[in-house]
């Protein structure tokens, strides 16, 4: 048998070393968008817990807030409560269906603008350039020995990394408490195990993920790289190298000394210093590309300085790139997002979109639900009639105080009263307030004439009598003798 130590060279070819990847400053239309993406992400992420909004004296003033104590969940003017969670696997839905959207149009640009890992990752990337400098710069502090100089960078940096990767886990608890009460605690010592838990968790990924994992992440961990060839086809946009206008290749003097051998690719490399996966794009697509576009800005850059046009690196589809290469033009950009496979995302996603809109503006801020006591199951009450006992669990989802007013239908002769009357107070419509936002449970005792069916159905309805009448039913069932146990 092979000894562990005669295995160890086998298994380990299996594997290859990280290199390390230190991408290149850039500047071009897309850096400056990925600045744009970045900037208004990490805004959001940051700052929504902040902003307040008034609901009035009964509810948080907090505009985002996933209220676990109290299940509820706040989204500005909207009120989440458990039973309607389908509203938030819709959100999902919708997640995922504009993701298929966005990779069937555009490839994998929601990895290469809008990912967190690609923002965290990008923003980590920055604090490496301020602190250790522009790509050169880095490789040799990288490859050179443990100096004052490398000790004293590598303590800065890892102190900012630690920073960003505590603001973020910091931010994140700030959902789900008010922000500047939580704080408060927060820094005082006063907050619960699991806010001091969460933070630090979400700190040492960030930092780990963020400052070390990068492109690993991208193209090892996340599943999302395998499932999008899924979601693409030859019609949709990728960043692709023209290999039929940039090979062979060859530097600006050869490309002079020998006019027509050489293609527009000047073999300068710059389109891999900028990627941030490290990646060489001129060999073809491939799972560490997450369409950021930044090697079309470096690309660009580098033919507008040797007076060639632009677009040796582009966004193509497939169909355009066997197009080009016969010498022919690929169709306009418009043409090829708006074709029938993205219509069809997009209008499933809007169609969702608009039917939870409207489920939202239709929904009844007060909800009835009704069961039927069944220990014992009717009384019989001295002049005749059979009483029913019944629980009413009456929600009210607004954050104000409510008057409703209780009723039945389809029983006929039927009284009602609560346990805080009595058969002699029992009128056909009783009138009970209503605490805000919150389920409140009322004992309701229905007596009706003895004879009739053995089991008939009726309904016990609530409608609001505070200008706002919509309510809510539900049928149950009356029992009088003959039914049993």
């Amino acid at each position: 048998m092979a000894s562990p130590d005669n295995l160890a060279g086998p298994l380990a070819s299996l594997y290859e070393a990280r290199k390390g990847v230190y991408p290149k400053k850039v500047d071009g239309p897309f850096r400056r968008f990925k600045w744009l993406v970045m900037a208004v992400t990490l805004a959001i992420y940051y700052g929504t817990p902040w902003i307040r909004w008034d609901r009035g004296p009964y509810a948080p003033d907090q505009a985002v807030l996933v209220d676990l104590a109290n299940r509820r969940f706040y989204m500005f003017q909207i009120e989440i409560w458990p039973h309607e969670f389908y509203y938030v696997a819709g959100l999902l839905i919708m997640a995922g269906i504009g993701l298929f959207l966005v990779t069937s149009a555009v490839g994998r640009a929601w990895c290469g603008y809008a990912c967190p890992q690609t923002v965290w990752t990008d923003l980590f990337q920055h604090v490496d350039r301020l602190v250790d400098g522009d790509r050169n710069a880095q490789i040799r502090l990288a490859n050179g020995p443990w100096t004052f100089e490398k000790i004293s960078k590598r303590t800065i940096k890892y102190l900012i990394y630690l920073t960003i990767a505590f603001w973020t886990g910091g931010a994140w608890i700030m959902y789900f408490a008010d922000a500047p009460t939580l704080t408060v605690q927060f820094w005082s010592g006063q907050a619960a195990p699991v806010a001091y838990g969460t933070v630090a968790v979400l700190t040492a990924t960030t930092f780990i993920l963020g400052g070390f994992m990068r492109e690993q992440v991208c193209i090892y961990m996340c599943p999302w790289p395998r499932i999008q060839t899924a979601m693409m086809d030859e019609k949709s946009l990728l960043v692709t190298y023209k290999d039929w206008r940039g090979e062979p290749r060859g530097s600006v003097k050869k490309a002079q000394a020998h006019p027509g051998a050489f293609g527009d690719c000047i073999d300068c490399n710059q389109c891999v210093a900028v990627c941030p996966t490290g990646i060489d794009i001129r060999e073809g697509p491939q799972i560490g590309c997450i369409t950021c576009a930044l090697c079309i800005d470096a690309c660009d850059g580098v033919m507008k300085q040797v007076g060639r046009p632009r677009g040796l690196i582009d966004y193509c589809t497939l169909d355009d790139a066997a197009v080009e290469k016969t010498g022919g033009q690929g169709k306009p950009v418009i043409k090829t997002l708006l074709r029938p496979r993205t219509l069809i995302y997009f209008g499933v996603w809007g169609a969702i979109g608009l039917a939870m809109l409207f489920s939202l503006g239709q929904r009844t801020r007060l909800d009835l639900a009704v069961q039927h006591e069944r220990s014992p199951l009717y009384v019989q009450l001295s002049d005749g009639h059979i009483r029913n006992n019944y629980t009413l669990k009456l929600r009210n989802m607004e954050t104000r105080p409510r008057k409703v007013e209780i009723g039945v239908s389809g029983l006929d002769g039927a009284q009602l009263w609560t346990e805080a009357g009595s058969r002699e107070t029992a009128t056909q419509r009783l009138t009970l307030d209503l605490t805000p936002d919150s389920v409140t449970r009322v004992k309701l005792f229905v007596a009706a004439p003895g004879q009739g069916p053995a089991r008939q159905d009726f309904t016990i309805e609530t409608r609001g009598l505070d200008g706002d009448p919509r309510g809510d039913a539900d049928t149950i069932q009356f029992d009088r003798p003959g039914t049993g146990q």
